[in-house]
């Protein structure tokens, strides 16, 4: 991963569930869509070998031959999750701590929104997931191994930001961020989806308190 840029992004980035029947894919990666894609229509009990096989047009046994286990199949969904995530959420992307609080509020605004409005599916998806990892432990490390390439970035980034406890204040970024998502995705807001400009306020009161006033 390399370090954040200097320009906040500003197109949005049509990444998500990639066509599973697309030929031009990898087989793994067509079965991990299918699989992705089963567990944000159908849910946990939707996904089997045979109904992934469906779903990406691919011969009966495809899915066995490359996932023996559900389990297996499980983490090929966390995977292949965390690759899509990566590339609507674009930690990369983010601008440099340098370049102020306005910058660092704008960056992540504008990268919440745009998972919002354009993949929501993948967000229900994670929620798949994260519960099944409750119940399954090999699931719940990998799980929570892929959650780092996220984490990590975030904590450098207040780090060098000036925040004096950066552990904490991404415990507190993550769970707000969070708490948002699911409120907009499956709560009491799904309805009702935060404005680019809401979510710009919203992340400018919560860094305003951990970094201080921004000196913009």
């Amino acid at each position: 991963m390399t370090a954040p840029g200097s320009a906040v992004p500003h197109d949005p980035v049509p990444h998500g569930i990639t066509a599973p029947r697309d030929t031009a894919l990898p087989r793994a990666d067509r079965i991990a869509d299918a699989a992705l894609v089963l567990l944000a229509e159908r849910g946990m009990r939707g996904l089997t070998h045979r109904a992934v096989d469906e779903v990406a047009q691919l011969p009966q046994g495809s899915t066995s031959n490359s996932a023996r286990t559900r389990l297996a199949l499980l983490e090929s969904a966390v995977r292949r999750l965390a690759v899509l995530e990566g590339r609507v959420l674009t930690v990369d992307e983010l601008p440099s701590p340098t370049g102020g609080l306005r910058a660092l509020v704008d960056g992540l605004a504008l990268a919440l929104h745009r998972y919002l409005t354009l993949h929501p599916q993948l967000l229900v998806c994670r929620y798949e997931l994260a519960l099944e990892a409750t119940r399954r432990p090999e699931l719940r490390a990998f799980f929570d191994d892929t959650g780092r390439q996220f984490r990590e970035p975030l904590t450098a980034l207040l780090r060098a930001a000036g925040s004096r406890d950066p552990e904490r204040h991404t415990l507190s970024l993550v769970a707000w961020t969070e708490g948002i998502m699911f409120s907009c995705v499956a709560g009491s807001y799904h309805a009702a989806v935060p404005s680019l400009t809401e979510l710009r306020e919203g992340f400018g009161e919560l860094l305003h308190g951990m970094l201080g006033p921004s000196d913009d």
